[in-house]
């Protein structure tokens, strides 16, 4: 039997989103920069659309050797007059 953290081995989660929407666009932006992409979640949360006490949480990975370009482009202020941006997943909105 294998652990969930044994199963991800070699790869760096560099943002949690709450809900599969706001994954999607993180992934895209990071996949645009052709850093490769791993979407992790539990199946309730897309199933039913909660996005409750963790459930709905999509953690983002990516390869390792990646994380550092990922994390710089997620933190990375936006020029003007770009949309994506991705803000603090601490911080409500």
């Amino acid at each position: 039997m294998t652990t969930k953290q044994e199963e991800y081995i070699g790869l760096a989660t560099v943002y949690v989103a709450q809900g599969m929407l706001r994954a999607m666009v993180v992934r895209g932006a990071l996949e645009s920069a052709g850093i490769p992409v791993m979407l992790s979640y539990e199946s309730v949360g897309p199933v039913l659309g909660i996005t409750v006490d963790g459930i709905g949480s999509v953690e983002i990975k990516v390869p390792a050797e990646w994380e550092a370009e990922a994390l710089d482009l997620l933190n990375a202020t936006p020029r003007s007059g770009e949309v994506f941006s991705a803000p603090d997943p601490d911080i409500e909105a």
